[in-house]
């Protein structure tokens, strides 16, 4: 698909209103709108998790790209064809769009599992922390997180492919064992150390 975009200022926005893909014109601050921000957002998250998956998973001579990277880059086209499906409100020109399929979750399954099965076990709770790269990792899943919240409400009130709530549930445990992966695998996790009361002591 080719797509031209000539100008970036509009001022169609100018009034507080956007478009959606039918053409239809709904406040900035609509519900669809907002999981449309939040994907966005976390979009720009993954593009910091490349830039320090880049730095940290090889030394600065030229290497091919690793397995972790190639997952990133497809994750951040995925965010946008996510995107391009819930821009398109239920309607005859929905199914131009084509949804986004149930194969997508499976496929984050296995790289949740290639990745697991290499790290430490859980001996405790994990702080967000250690390496540059799994604290990007750690802002990226609470950022899927918070996207999945605002996808739920949209969804108690407009049809909306199933199949996107189970992505960005995956998404956030994949995120997690991608920061364990970027903390030498769990080695250097942060653990919560819960408070000893005064009384304890």
């Amino acid at each position: 698909m080719s797509i031209r975009i000539d100008r970036v200022v509009t001022r169609g926005g100018d009034g507080g209103q956007t478009s959606l893909g039918d053409g239809s014109r709904v406040g900035k601050d609509s519900l669809r709108i907002d999981v449309l921000g939040a994907l966005d957002e976390l979009n720009a998250v993954l593009g910091l998790v490349r830039a320090h998956a880049a730095h940290s998973s090889k030394p600065a001579t030229a290497q091919p790209e690793t397995q972790s990277e190639r997952e990133l880059a497809a994750l951040q086209n995925l965010l946008f064809d996510m995107g391009a499906e819930l821009c398109m409100p239920e309607g005859p020109k929905a199914q131009r769009v084509k949804s986004v399929e149930d194969t997508v979750v499976l496929e984050l399954e296995s790289w949740i599992e290639r990745m697991r099965a290499d790290q430490q076990p859980l001996s405790g709770f994990v702080l967000p922390g250690g390496s540059l790269a799994a604290c990007w990792a750690h802002m990226a899943r609470t950022q899927t997180r918070r996207a999945e919240r605002q996808l739920v409400a949209l969804a108690q009130l407009e049809t909306i492919n199933p199949v996107l709530l189970k992505i960005l549930n995956r998404l956030s445990d994949y995120f997690f064992v991608l920061a364990r992966y970027f903390n030498q695998n769990g080695q250097s996790d942060l653990l919560w150390q819960p408070r000893v009361s005064a009384k304890a002591e």
